[in-house]
């Protein structure tokens, strides 16, 4: 979002600034509702399944007790004996009393007898369900009463809801009809059906405040971590970045901390690194400054040969910046994707070619010292940079008509390549700083190069997935060598120690192959 103000240039929003607004709820208490909300639904349709059940199955119940007393009816019908009179019923209204006098209404459960229309017997004073006093109900049963057959339905009347059964019955010697009306008070069924799921309904809201209060301390105690995290994040300045999460298990929230940490991790080192640059590349470029704004203020200018020794050392230390402005341009390009670019190099004529090149370096004896005669995916530009440096820095310790020999070997699954001198060596203590960025042996000055040699070419081999290493005593020279795995996708395996095999010939030793000597003004 963009605002802008009369007369002012547009504002933006700082890039990954989240905008100020109302705030969302805490993870913890979006978590928690999320538990309760999927609780509250496994219990609804639960409860809601459970319940359509249980009234199916009570409609059923209903059904089945009406049909039984139904049949039981039939059954006194065609078997019964009247007990005034010993014979076979002959009366239907008779049947009808007797019949209700042997059955025993459940519980929400009443019956009527009925003759000609008008109500005969009722159920005794110990049946709740009296049908006599609902006149809807007994005119629904009147209203049936000639159709010869057993009606089964639900009435619906001012009072409530019966599920009801009318049972008709005339002997031939009857002058009116009777009938047997039984009914249950659906409604005070449905009712006990409906308090029970109520109670399941708190049983539900107690579950789920259970479930609330369990899940708040238990996504509590997850989240602990990312809190943590959260709280070291925001301790974490510019200028410390020495704060790191505590991890503790072994779960995703631990790995979690764990990759944090070594993130933080690499940040330091990043930042610690380039602090030093920054210090590094003052400190070089602050020395040439000084030293040509020296001469400047100290010059005579109407001397021409102070002018002339001026301008020499200014274009001299001007020269240096410019290399050092080069070699960490090339030290920035390093951590790029495309620093190199491999395809198939033919190492043997590569080696023979920078034999070549390194000829006009200086007034050496050049001698190749073995040609590996294999195919290895690399960049040769890159690496012929790397192993020039390697000539130069021979070239430079070492004494005119001196012997530096260049080879390269096959070993397993490493390609090497050398650079080996008679020079004045290096000190054990220096072996690990002259790796370094800027870092000189104490045999070294200032006026030898920008200090950043073979950190380039620690460089172009650690992109190639390989290492640079050297084997040196003081007054006995140097053998710088670097290892290129074979395989662009393998880790490079350095040689055991004391395995012949594995290094370059020892340094004096005689080369087996060709010796060239450039000519004195640099020609091969």
């Amino acid at each position: 979002m963009t605002t802008t103000e009369p007369g002012a240039a547009p504002r933006t929003r700082p890039p990954g600034r989240r905008p100020r607004g109302r705030r969302a709820l805490p993870v913890r208490t979006r978590v928690v509702i999320l538990f309760v909300l999927l609780t509250a639904l496994a219990l609804l349709l639960s409860g809601a399944t459970a319940y359509l059940l249980q009234r199916g199955a009570m409609d059923h119940q209903l059904d089945d007790s009406l049909t039984r007393s139904v049949q039981e009816f039939r059954i006194l019908a065609q078997e019964g004996v009247d007990p005034e009179t010993g014979e076979p019923f002959s009366a239907a209204d008779q049947l009808v009393y007797t019949a209700m006098q042997r059955t025993l209404p459940a519980e929400h459960e009443g019956m009527l007898g009925l003759r000609d229309g008008r109500i005969s017997w009722t159920a005794s004073d110990a049946v709740e369900l009296r049908l006599e006093d609902d006149a809807r109900l007994v005119d629904w049963a009147r209203a049936h009463s000639g159709a010869g057959s057993v009606r089964l339905g639900t009435v619906t009347t001012d009072r409530t809801t019966y599920r009801a059964v009318v049972v008709p019955i005339r002997f031939d010697n009857d002058t009116a009809p009777s009938m047997m009306l039984l009914a249950f008070d659906h409604s005070a069924e449905l009712a006990e059906l409906n308090a029970s799921f109520v109670s399941y309904a708190g049983v539900g809201l107690v579950v789920m405040g259970v479930v609330g209060l369990a899940g708040w301390g238990l996504v509590g105690r997850l989240l602990d971590p990312l809190r943590t995290l959260q709280s070291t994040a925001a301790e974490i300045s510019g200028t410390d970045l020495n704060g790191r999460v505590p991890v503790s298990g072994q779960d995703d929230v631990a790995e979690l901390a764990t990759t944090f940490n070594e993130m933080l991790d690499r940040l330091q080192e990043a930042f610690s690194s380039q602090r030093r640059l920054l210090d590094d590349v003052g400190h070089e470029l602050r020395t040439p400054i000084t030293i040509i704004q020296g001469h400047l203020e100290l010059q005579d200018p109407h001397d021409p040969q102070d002018v002339r020794e001026v301008r020499e050392v200014a274009l001299d230390e001007l020269d240096r910046m410019r290399l050092l402005v080069d070699d960490l341009v090339t030290l920035a390009r390093s951590g790029r994707p495309d620093f190199i670019t491999r395809r198939p190099v033919d190492v043997g004529a590569l080696t023979r070619d920078v034999l070549a090149k390194a000829t006009s370096l200086g007034d050496r004896h050049w001698a190749l010292d073995g040609a590996a005669e294999v195919t290895v995916s690399l960049d040769e530009r890159r690496i012929t940079q790397a192993w020039l440096q390697l000539a130069s820095n021979a070239v430079r310790y070492s004494a005119e008509g001196t012997t530096v020999w260049l080879g390269s070997q096959r070993l397993d699954g490493v390609l090497r390549l050398w650079v080996r001198d008679q020079g004045i060596g290096i000190r054990p203590e220096d072996r690990e700083v002259i790796f370094e960025r800027f870092g000189r042996g104490s045999n070294s000055t200032r006026a030898e190069g920008s200090g950043l040699g073979l950190n380039i070419v620690t460089a172009i081999a650690a992109a190639h997935g390989g290492t640079v290493d050297v084997r040196s005593a003081p007054g006995a020279g140097s053998t710088f060598h670097l290892d290129l795995p074979l395989d662009p996708g393998r880790e490079p395996c350095g040689a055991p120690p004391g395995d012949a095999t594995a290094v370059p010939p020892r340094d004096g030793a005689d080369p087996q192959d060709e010796t060239t000597t450039p000519a004195k003004d640099g020609a091969a």
